[in-house]
Formats: structure tokens, C-alpha cells, sequence
């Protein structure tokens, strides 16, 4: 396959092309030399991935430097998905792990430079005219975010995209029983913070 721009395809493909055709017609279309029929693919699947990715990162720049990674990733690989009839599931793994590497990058540049978002976070205090000033959506996506990376997860994959665990087992690579006992921590800290929001 040639080298092709993820922005270019996904403008280029037709709304025809992707209603009209299955994802294993959509791969059979790029192997044999469509390019621009990974636009397809890309505008059905890329929704969910965004909404994920969003959630996980908690910035939506830093979700596009994600999707754009793992879109990249799937297109060069795309003849190494074993079943092209779930190519979402697929898709659905390289985001996670893109997710993955790209918050353990963060992570290690914050240690290194302390992000000055911080200082201004830890100023607004509770009960402040500015905390009370955010919305409930604000309070659960800062919520989410100090959860520790593997409890989000494993909450948004079961409780936002309502995967089975059996499915986030397969895109993750974690066990079953791993995955429910962090859903079950994510939930119970979840409950905590977010406690005062609701019955204070």
C-alpha cells in the first residue's frame, strides 16, 4: 500500500462508500489498492474512538495526536487484522494502547516539568465561587482523571462504550477477573468524589 495522509482520506472518501459497505468490503478495497477507501473505515469507527480516547486523556488535542497515531498504526497493519469483519474491535485495541503509551509519556514529562495547571487546580478550593461555578459534567471528568489510568480504563470501556468484559479482556489483554476489580475500585472512588456533587 502507499503512503497516504489520515486528514486527506477521511475527507475523501464518499458517504456512499461507507454506508454501502461492509468493514471486511472496506479492507478487501485497500488491499487490493483503494486507498481512499480507508476514509470508510475511518469515518465510521472514528467516533467511538474519539469519545474513548477524549475521556481518557481528558484533552481532545491530545486524543487527535492519539487517533491520528492509531489510525496511522492500523492503516500500515491493516493486513495483520485476522478478522477484517470486527475491524472495530481491532481498531478498538490500537487506540487503547496508543492511550496507554501516550499516557506514560505524559506521565513522565509532568514528573520532570510540574504542569502550572496544577497550582492553578490546587488554588481553586472547595466550596470556592469558582468550584461551584462548574457544571456536573466538569465535576465527572475531573473525577475520571485522577483516577489511576488502568481503573479509567477499564470504567469507560464497561460503563461509557458497555463492552462486555469478555470483549475488554480481548482489546486489553487483562483478565476478566482483573478487569471487574477495576471497574469495582473506579466505581467506589468514583462514588466518593463525586458524592458531595449529588447529595451536597
Amino acid at each position: 500500500m502507499s503512503a497516504f495522509s489520515c486528514d486527506a482520506i477521511s475527507l475523501s472518501c464518499s458517504h456512499s462508500l461507507v454506508t454501502g459497505s461492509s468493514d471486511a468490503e472496506l479492507i478487501a478495497a485497500v488491499l487490493d489498492g483503494d486507498i481512499d477507501a480507508f476514509g470508510g473505515l475511518v469515518r465510521r469507527h472514528q467516533d467511538t474512538c474519539a469519545r474513548f480516547a477524549v475521556r481518557m486523556l481528558g484533552s481532545r488535542v491530545d486524543a487527535d495526536d492519539v487517533l491520528q497515531s492509531a489510525f496511522m498504526r492500523a492503516f500500515r497493519g491493516l493486513r495483520s487484522c485476522k478478522d477484517p469483519d470486527h475491524f472495530g474491535g481491532w481498531l478498538y485495541q490500537i487506540v487503547v494502547n496508543e492511550c496507554r503509551t501516550y499516557a506514560s509519556r505524559q506521565r513522565r514529562r509532568e514528573q520532570r516539568f510540574p504542569s502550572a495547571a496544577v497550582a492553578v487546580e490546587s488554588a481553586v478550593a472547595p466550596g470556592s465561587e469558582e468550584e461551584v461555578d462548574l457544571d456536573v459534567g466538569g465535576h465527572i471528568e475531573r473525577a475520571l482523571s485522577t483516577l489511576p489510568a488502568d481503573q479509567r480504563e477499564a470504567f469507560l470501556l464497561k460503563h461509557v462504550e458497555e463492552m462486555t468484559y469478555e470483549e475488554m479482556a480481548e482489546i486489553t489483554g487483562v483478565s476478566v477477573s482483573a478487569l471487574k476489580m477495576r471497574v469495582k475500585r473506579a466505581c467506589d472512588a468514583l462514588r466518593g468524589l463525586l458524592d458531595g456533587v449529588y447529595h451536597g
